[in-house]
């Protein structure tokens, strides 16, 4: 069976956004499951890739408070 390996950029994307993710889920006292499906419904997930290259550098604490309003203007209701 063939493994892959993934690159240092892939890896680091893959644990900014859980690391995200779980602090959204904690910022609001949700699962981390339904954490991951609100930032997926309203819009997160998307701009975070989209902003992967600014908001990685950013304290998380700003960039929750970024997810939470990016997810109220699609909708969100957090």
């Amino acid at each position: 069976m063939k493994t892959r390996t993934l690159n240092k950029e892939k890896r680091y994307w893959i644990e900014y956004m859980n690391m995200i993710i779980f602090e959204f889920a904690g910022s609001y006292k949700l699962p981390v499951k339904k954490a991951y499906t609100y930032l997926k419904q309203y819009g997160g997930i998307d701009f975070l890739n989209e902003f992967y290259d600014v908001e990685h550098t950013e304290n998380p604490y700003y960039t929750v408070r970024t997810l939470l309003n990016v997810c109220r203007n699609h909708g969100g209701t957090f």
